[in-house]
């Protein structure tokens, strides 16, 4: 199993200096609309989480996703405290399934600072795949500091071979990005 971060270490990056870097609601509002349903996946403390449910609005959706209990737990206590719990589902995966229904269908799904952590990515992308309407994007977004370009370019094949197609790269603070449609 590729090495997970722990819990207690995310507040080293998850802080409020973070917002200014890397804010979730502008990262991402090109893609996201009010009544969407959309994945964060390895959602850690709920960051991109918050901004997710801002941008879907009260009638949508975001499933936060993520193998511990404890950050599922922060991203939940961080959503009450702001009044948005209400348009979040909380997901406990494994380390080998998202546990998610192909019945449910997702308009956009977000990978931030995780996917270096998933054992098989080629797998990963095919569960995030099934789940995701045709045309969805996906951002797939890795810390420079942490990951290099060739892992993060193996991330971006197996990738392409799940069956999704390289939309562009754009820029994000301390990051490697590449934005996936489905």
């Amino acid at each position: 199993m590729a090495r997970v971060c722990p819990w207690w270490f995310v507040r080293s990056f998850d802080n409020p200096i973070r917002r200014l870097l890397h804010d979730s609601e502008q990262m991402f509002g090109e893609w996201v609309r009010p009544g969407m349903h959309v994945l964060d996946l390895g959602c850690g403390a709920g960051f991109n989480t918050e901004g997710l449910t801002r941008l879907v609005g009260s009638d949508g959706v975001v499933v936060a996703i993520d193998l511990q209990p404890h950050m599922l737990a922060m991203t939940r206590r961080r959503l009450e405290r702001v009044g948005l719990s209400e348009r979040a589902e909380f997901v406990k995966s494994t380390a080998n399934d998202l546990r998610l229904s192909t019945d449910q269908r997702f308009r956009f799904a977000v990978a931030f600072w995780m996917v270096h952590e998933v054992s098989n990515a080629e797998h990963f992308f095919k569960q995030v795949r099934n789940v995701l309407e045709v045309g969805s994007p996906m951002p797939i977004v890795e810390p420079k500091v942490h990951v290099g370009r060739d892992a993060f370019e193996a991330s971006a094949r197996a990738a392409r071979r799940a069956e999704f197609l390289e939309k562009a790269r754009p820029r994000v603070t301390l990051s490697q990005s590449v934005v996936l449609l489905r």
